[in-house]
């Protein structure tokens, strides 16, 4: 394919660049039967249907596309009418999602350029002061739909009507270069929507490329666009980036660019302060652990790793209140718990689904420290005993002391029969600590 895209370009740039069946290795094979149904109704019903962005990419990449995104000249309703199995979502960015049980294809209409004047299509487009889109259900032909997308190798159509793929970006030189560019001036397109600076972070890690220096340079400088975002859309960004087997290389770049402190802006503050601390090595082992089960295929759960990423704000938090305010453990444990979680939540919306999860991994590891008889075998039964387990075995890890003495007794406890357990239990002898009487009934009793 290199030496036909290189032939076309040098034929005075015209856009766009056609490549025929026989000069790519994009396939229908390589297609989903669903994104097939799709592309073939709209076909039939007379408009035109192409599949866009990440779909033609990766197939041209050798790799297996996991997403289908398909675009027409079709409206939303229109489309709404050829599919019952259809629902029509968003306000800022109008799309039909067809729906075949689990799998959704998603259908947009060819986008036209944002103007902003005093007409009626202020009621379908609108932008900030600071230049980002708030509204954008402006209509229009596939090239400007073209310039509207974010990165060259998003700006790849295929047609099944003729078997070939459009190339209005040049993008098939840039996968050939490995090379991430923005489509346009990119202050402009990073203003437009700030979260195209996380999109390049993670295109770049995902598939092995290089971030052209102009695309690079104003990242840091207008990382600051990113408080703008909504806290939800940051949490579908931060599982882009963090569960898709790149989890250690989006965390370093975002660091580097300036732009993990809106993710967590605790751990942020620690590695620009300590960035050999004791709490980047937990966050940076477990995005590693993270990584490996996801590449071996394994299931992973996003609390363990928000978990991770928020501890030590929690201990350092819970040390504050039992020290300086003198509160009993557990409520200080609460109370630091409510106080980040509170903080965390105006970065990214983490669901309630995880954040139950989260709180028993960080309650079980005080819970890991009380081996009387009774406390063991109720804490062993926990339903999450196993990640809360797994939680302390990283931190002894990184800590050592008597973590690491601790994380072993449990391992051995688990493997033991009844009776060694039993030992177990019976050699152990906790440190007891004289209870503190409470000063009202002290004064109490002296009267």
């Amino acid at each position: 394919m290199t030496k036909n895209a290189d032939s076309k370009q040098t034929q005075n740039q015209q856009f766009p660049i056609v490549f025929g069946r026989d000069e790519h290795n994009v396939s229908r094979n390589e297609l989903s039967e669903n994104a097939l149904k799709v592309l073939y109704r709209l076909n039939r019903g007379g408009y035109d249907a192409y599949l866009v962005g990440g779909g033609v990419r990766d197939i041209l990449l050798g790799q297996h596309p996991k997403d289908f995104d398909i675009v027409t000249n079709a409206t939303p309703e229109q489309i709404k009418k050829l599919f019952r199995n259809c629902r029509l979502i968003g306000r800022r960015f109008r799309l039909a999602h067809i729906v075949f049980g689990r799998d959704i294809i998603e259908v947009a209409t060819f986008r036209g350029h944002h103007k902003e004047d005093h007409s009626d299509k202020q009621k379908l487009s609108k932008q900030s002061e600071q230049g980002m889109l708030l509204r954008d259900n402006i209509y229009g032909s596939i090239d400007e739909d073209a310039e509207r997308r974010d990165f060259t190798i998003n700006a790849l159509y295929y047609s099944i009507k003729d078997f070939k793929v459009y190339d209005f970006a040049n993008g098939v030189a840039d996968i050939e270069s490995r090379t991430i560019r923005l489509i346009g001036d990119p202050e402009t397109r990073y203003r437009e929507d700030p979260v195209r600076m996380l999109r390049a972070i993670r295109f770049a890690t995902k598939l092995d490329m290089d971030i052209d220096p102009k695309t690079r340079e104003p990242i840091t400088s207008l990382a600051p666009l990113m408080a703008n975002i909504p806290p939800a859309r940051m949490f579908e960004e931060y599982m882009k980036l963090f569960l898709g087997g790149k989890a250690l290389e989006n965390f370093d770049m975002l660091a580097e660019y300036e732009l993990l402190q809106y993710f967590f802006p605790h751990i942020s503050e620690d590695i620009k302060h300590n960035s050999d601390g004791n709490a980047a090595k937990f966050v940076r082992t477990v995005l590693r652990n993270t990584d490996a089960r996801i590449n071996q295929g394994k299931r992973v759960t996003p609390a363990f790793l928000l978990a991770a990423v928020i501890w030590h704000r929690i201990e350092s938090q819970i040390q504050v209140f039992t020290e300086q305010h003198n509160m009993p453990y557990q409520d200080a444990f609460f109370t630091a718990m409510h106080e980040v979680m509170s903080e965390q939540q105006r970065c990214i919306a983490i669901p309630k689904r995880f954040q139950l999860p989260m709180k028993d991994i960080w309650f079980l590891q005080q819970k890991l420290e009380q081996r009387e008889p009774k406390k063991v075998f109720k804490t062993l039964e926990h339903p999450r005993f196993r990640a809360g387990y797994d939680f302390l075995l990283i931190r002894s890890e990184i800590e050592q002391g008597d973590l690491v003495e601790l994380a072993n007794w449990w391992t051995h406890f688990q493997e033991a029969t009844p009776d060694t357990q039993q030992q177990m239990l019976k050699s152990f002898r906790p440190t007891r600590q004289r209870r503190r009487r409470n000063p009202r009934k002290r004064k109490k009793a002296a009267e």
